[in-house]
């Protein structure tokens, strides 16, 4: 049994660390209140652009925009992949790893090429350590995310899709379910095949104004920029719940620890009040 000193310090130690996650676990829960304001902010928009472009990829305007149009064979696959900066939130970057390797060896045993954009810190060294290359990458978003800093990256892979150069590009992100709940998603992001989209109740097309080239050019870029700015503040939204959860689990646990180490020491020091008082009584009846 350790003795009481090396005890009272491991103790001491323990509830040092306590202090830590506990504050990180409060710090974490402001932060997520506000990342899940923005990320509801930014849903609406969103969806209403996505059900837009679900229609336009099942319209048949006289110009036909890069980005509807379906390649026949997918030999090369671009991936951007959005984690967060920062570790300490649970298995939130770990599932969309996974996820994205098992996509990857899928990719592959079709005889596809990866290449992608990693937006996060975690996203960039997996991504290096794996082997997929990285075109590009954009690192240090912090809590309040802002389109500028992302869309000159991504527009890497939007060019490499425009000029054939990838024939299919995928979006790898922690969507947002709840505070406890957080899931993995890759859904495809170009071409615009209504897959993913959703699919329109009936056939009908726009009118199109001044010509389907303008506005098209202008809606689809606009369409990619909030898909991928909603993903970002999803992906922030889901790290701080999985930040808050894993800090309460592990102030939790610390409890538990001091609780065994105080249960430790108590049992040491009687052992250690038994056996002097136990010397006494011997030597008081051997005088």
């Amino acid at each position: 049994m350790a003795g009481s000193k090396e005890i009272r310090t491991k103790i001491k130690s323990v509830e040092n660390t306590r202090k830590i996650t506990k504050a990180m676990e409060m710090v974490a829960a402001a932060k997520m209140r506000k990342a899940q304001e923005r990320m509801r902010a930014a849903r609406p928009y969103g969806e209403k652009i996505r059900s837009v472009a679900a229609n336009l990829s099942h319209a048949n305007p006289d110009y036909k925009h890069p980005f509807l149009m379906k390649r026949d064979l997918v030999r090369n696959i671009g991936v951007i992949m959005v984690t967060s900066d920062k570790g300490l939130c649970g298995g939130l970057n770990t599932n969309v790893m996974r996820l994205l390797v098992n996509k990857v060896k899928e990719w592959e045993g079709g005889n596809a090429k990866v290449q992608a954009t990693a937006i996060g810190a975690k996203g960039f060294s997996f991504l290096q350590r794996y082997g997929i290359p990285v075109v590009s990458h954009v690192l240090g978003l912090g809590d309040k995310p802002h389109l500028d800093k992302m869309i000159g990256p991504v527009k890497i892979q939007l060019d490499a899709f425009s000029e054939g150069k990838i024939d299919a590009l995928y979006l790898c992100y922690t969507q947002f379910i709840n505070t406890m709940k957080q899931e993995a998603v890759c859904e495809q992001l170009l071409p615009l095949t209504g897959d993913k989209l959703g699919v329109p109740d009936s056939s009908w097309d726009y009118i199109y104004e001044p010509d389907p080239q303008v506005v098209l050019d202008e809606l689809l870029v606009r369409y990619v920029e909030a898909i991928i700015y909603q993903a970002v503040s999803e992906n922030i939204a889901s790290e701080q719940s999985a930040r808050m959860v894993a800090m309460k689990s592990a102030t939790d646990n610390a409890k538990k620890v001091i609780d065994d180490l105080k249960l430790t020491y108590n049992k040491a020091r009687q052992a250690a009040i038994t056996k002097e008082l136990s010397e006494i009584v011997g030597g008081a009846a051997a005088v």
